[in-house]
């Protein structure tokens, strides 16, 4: 399942191009907020868990966010044996953010031990985590202040009536962080609870509870001075316009990378060109946040590390927005093999409608999962709106 025309090309062709009969692309005409809200309430449901078995495999899914907090240990190990390492320096993480899953990964394992001073928040320009640690309140429009208004206007900081904007960096395009609620507990928990263990577990699942129904019927809610404290003593947050989001993929391309220079690979072609390391939208925010992070913790007493998130060529319009007018750089010789041609591909997908509520994609889901078990759907192209005939 997809938000319909807010994913770029690339990733859409990913999923879409996968004709076997088993698989079900949904492009919901909706944010990817209005996606998640769908697959919430279809996970609620009692009548389709009478008849299917349901799961998510993005980070709703606790093995998802599992399998992320390792890879904080190994760049922490791989960090501390390298020579530019100094000894007894503090280590800060810099994670891209939409959905609050992969930094929280990294909350988790500071908490088994991991040695990090902080976490720093990186979000585009819909910067709801970003205005809740400047103000303590939580809200898709801001109305408390100038702490929770953003940035500037001219660059799309401030909240817009029309909700998620759309950015370079359409994956972290969510104002509804699913697993910021986890984290939201564990707050609660430390500060609103108070007696047994069981007691307070129960008492920050009530409190959590009550701030997300405000959060859908008000529109925000707010958290009390303590609560904010407690989230600030692990993690910082930057917020990263599309100017320079741009203005840093075209600052990291003109410097020479050692690794891209020597050959290294992270498995697949297209993340240099000629001994210049490229870019894409989601990582570079990070890059961003952590220099801004290293002006107030600078080297050598502190060194960051920032997560990159995704592969440049998923993301192209942007990355030839910023790339274009560089000498020689032509974005398809550096395109991966396993990319080429790949949007030519025949799709196969299904449109759901927003305005048909979860009950739609439900009716979707019994219709083409029945159509199936009949071996009625050929492995061909199409496109489909609503429940198949």
């Amino acid at each position: 399942m997809h938000p319909k025309g807010k994913v770029s090309p690339i990733q859409e062709a990913q999923m879409t191009t996968v004709l076997d009969a088993n698989v079900h692309n949904l492009a919901v005409d909706g944010t990817f907020d209005d996606c998640q809200d769908f697959v919430k309430a279809l996970f609620a449901d009692p009548d389709i868990n009478k008849t299917h078995k349901l799961a998510a495999i993005n980070s709703i899914n606790w093995a998802r966010i599992l399998a992320q907090i390792t890879y904080y240990f190994h760049s922490y190990f791989s960090l501390i044996r390298s020579p530019e390492f100094t000894a007894g320096s503090k280590i800060r993480f810099v994670v891209p953010t939409g959905n609050f899953g992969d930094i929280l990964a990294g909350y988790f394992a500071k908490r088994m031990g991991l040695p990090a001073d902080k976490l720093v928040i990186a979000t585009n320009e819909n910067d709801i985590l970003h205005r809740f640690w400047r103000s303590g309140h939580y809200e898709k429009k801001p109305v408390h202040g100038k702490e929770a208004e953003g940035g500037f206007e001219e660059d799309g900081a401030k909240a817009h009536e029309d909700g998620v904007r759309e950015t370079l960096a359409p994956a972290m395009d969510i104002l509804v962080s699913s697993n910021f609620e986890r984290l939201l507990w564990f707050l609660a928990y430390r500060v609103v609870g108070s007696g047994p263990s069981t007691s307070r577990a129960v008492t920050a699942g009530q409190t959590v509870k009550g701030w997300l129904n405000d959060l859908k019927t008000e529109g925000g809610f707010g958290v009390e001075p303590a609560l904010l404290e407690a989230a600030k003593e692990d993690f910082e947050s930057e917020r990263v316009s599309d100017k320079e989001t741009i203005a840093t993929i075209q600052s990291i391309y003109s410097q020479t990378s050692p690794a891209a220079t020597n050959g290294a690979s992270s498995g697949t072609t297209g993340t240099s060109h000629k001994g210049h390391y490229i870019l894409d939208p989601h990582s570079a925010i990070g890059i961003a946040a952590s220099l801004r992070s290293a002006q107030r913790a600078p080297p050598p007493t502190t060194h960051h590390i920032a997560l990159a998130t995704a592969h440049p060529a998923k993301f192209s319009k942007a990355v030839e927005m910023a790339l274009g007018n560089e000498d020689g750089f032509d974005f398809t010789t550096v395109l991966p093999e396993q990319f080429v041609g790949l949007e030519a591909k025949p799709k196969r997908l299904t449109t759901a409608e927003k305005s048909k509520g979860f009950e739609g994609v439900r009716a979707i889901i019994r219709a083409e999962v029945a159509l199936e078990m009949e071996g009625k759907i050929k492995e061909q192209p199409g496109v489909t709106t609503g429940p198949p005939s």
